[in-house]
């Protein structure tokens, strides 16, 4: 795995076992199976992804560790509804308190606004977090592959489906693809573009990686994508799943940014 001990990433992760801890004296892994089970019915997340060109994960979050304060005036309903408005074929919501001032919350409130599909963008690392995720009407989870053992990926991994739960599965660099591509074919593949180290972002990974899988294996490119020209380039590449945040989050409406710059994603 790639040292992410004095990078943000390992401080927060850091910071996820103090609060799996706290959790789970709030809830037990039986409180959350059990308002796993109640949850809405599951909507696929991974099949509306597919069902689109280009397939967008819009993503809805306040403020990021590098950049502070994205949207001071943060309303996911409403922001839920301009997304589903503008053609994102999934959500992507950030949960994460310390670093990126959302909650728990903010998945259920975006999800009751829309009838899209919603990923649960935190930084999990046991499987109560996927429970939880379920129990907090989630229809997708992220594994991020720098900061899991093999073996946490495949537990956790297996956790979701066995809730009927997508995967998406982040990684940086091929050493992370080789992991990723362990796990079962079900999992989503998506390659963040950011540097880990730096913060620095080159859309070359995402077409580096793109070359070292099955042509039918569709790749989600995340981080960075923020020009007409951007997407352009990576359906030139045959990469047409996106997951984008903050060029949404930074423009009035999130939704005239979502046109200006994907235009109508068409059905395939």
């Amino acid at each position: 795995m790639i040292d992410i001990a004095n990078t943000i990433l390992g401080k927060i992760v850091e910071r996820k076992h103090e609060e799996f801890k706290a959790r789970l004296k709030q809830k037990s892994l039986y409180d959350i199976e059990q308002l796993a089970q109640a949850a809405s019915p599951v909507r696929g997340f991974a099949q509306s992804l597919q069902s689109k060109r280009p397939g967008v994960i819009a993503e809805i979050k306040k403020a990021s560790p590098s950049k502070g304060i994205i949207r001071p005036n943060f309303n996911p309903a409403e922001i839920a509804e301009q997304y589903e408005a503008a053609g994102a074929a999934c959500l992507s919501v950030l949960t994460d308190v310390d670093f990126f001032q959302g909650n728990d919350e903010n998945i259920q409130i975006a999800r009751s606004h829309c009838n899209l599909p919603a990923l649960r963008k935190d930084f999990l690392i046991d499987p109560y977090g996927v429970i939880e995720a379920r129990a907090l009407h989630a229809d997708c989870i992220l594994l991020i592959v720098a900061c899991l053992s093999d073996q946490q990926l495949e537990e956790m991994s297996k956790t979701a489906f066995e809730h009927h739960l997508d995967v998406l599965v982040e990684v940086h660099d091929e050493a992370e693809l080789a992991r990723a591509l362990n796990l079962s074919e079900r999992c989503l593949l998506g390659v963040n573009n950011r540097n880990l180290k730096t913060f620095d972002v080159d859309l070359n990974t995402s077409l580096r990686l793109k070359q070292l899988l099955e042509p039918s294996r569709l790749l989600v490119t995340e981080s960075g994508i923020a020009t007409p020209d951007d997407v352009a380039m990576m359906q030139a590449n045959d990469i047409h799943a996106f997951l984008v945040g903050e060029s949404f989050m930074k423009q009035p409406r999130p939704d005239h940014a979502f046109e200006a710059l994907f235009g109508q994603p068409q059905p395939i």
